[in-house]
C-alpha cells in the first residue's frame, strides 16, 4: 500500500476519502474519511467490493475502533439533485477535510479544491490502505441505510439492489413510481416518470 510512502515523507495525519452510492437510482450518497495511525496495518482492508458484506461489517468495526480519526457523511437525495452527483461528492469530500483537518489527503480518482496537499488516485481503493478503509465505512453505512428504507418501501426490494438500476428496481419503479428517495436527476428516474409525479402525489393531479 503506498500510504507508507507519505508516512516517510512525515504526512502523519494522512487521509484516505471514498464513497458508496454514485451509481444508485435511489437512496444517499455516503462518503467516508480516515485517518490512521502512522504505520498501521489493518489486514483484509481493501477495495469494498471484493469483500464479502460479512467481512465488511467485520472490518468496518475494526477500523472505526483503531484508527486515529474517522467521519461519514450522508448526502441526501435533495442535495445530489440540486448539485448533481459529482459536485455533491466533491462537496461532500472537502467538507470532510475541513472536519478531518488532514496534512495530506489520498482520494479515490476525486481531485478536490482543499488547502491542503491532496492527490487523487486511480483505483485508489486498491491502492491505498487509508482509501480502503473509507471505502468499508462508506459501503457498509450505505448498504445499511438501504436494508433499513426496504421495511418501510418493501416493493421495490432496496436490500437486494441497494438502489442500483437493476432489472428488478426499474420494473417496480414503472409498477410502483417514485419514492422520496429516487433521484430525480437520474434518467432511468426520468424516463419511467411524468415530471414532478411521484406516487405519493398521484391523486393531487
Amino acid at each position: 500500500m503506498i500510504d507508507t510512502t507519505y508516512w516517510e515523507k512525515g504526512f502523519m495525519r494522512l487521509c484516505g476519502i471514498d464513497e458508496a452510492g454514485r451509481g444508485p437510482l435511489a437512496g444517499p450518497l455516503v462518503v467516508a474519511a480516515v485517518i490512521l495511525h502512522p504505520f498501521q496495518v489493518l489486514e483484509g482492508v481493501g477495495d469494498s467490493k471484493k469483500i464479502s458484506a460479512k467481512k465488511r461489517a467485520h472490518l468496518a468495526e475494526v477500523i472505526k475502533q483503531e484508527a486515529l480519526a474517522y467521519h461519514i457523511e450522508v448526502v441526501d437525495v435533495k442535495t445530489i439533485d440540486e448539485l448533481n452527483i459529482y459536485q455533491a461528492t466533491k462537496a461532500s469530500m472537502q467538507r470532510l477535510v475541513d472536519t478531518l483537518k488532514p496534512d495530506f489527503t489520498l482520494t479515490d480518482a476525486m481531485p478536490l479544491a482543499v488547502d491542503t496537499p491532496h492527490e487523487a488516485i486511480i483505483k485508489g481503493d486498491q491502492k491505498s490502505l487509508a482509501i480502503g478503509a473509507a471505502s468499508i465505512l462508506a459501503k457498509v453505512t450505505r448498504d445499511q441505510w438501504m436494508e433499513e428504507l426496504a421495511q418501510t418501501y418493501p416493493l421495490y426490494g432496496f436490500e437486494k439492489h441497494k438502489g442500483y438500476p437493476t432489472k428488478a428496481h426499474i420494473k417496480a419503479l414503472k409498477e410502483h413510481g417514485a419514492t422520496d428517495f429516487h433521484r430525480r436527476s437520474f434518467a432511468p428516474v426520468r424516463d419511467v416518470l411524468k415530471p414532478g409525479l411521484t406516487r405519493f402525489d398521484e391523486n393531487e393531479e
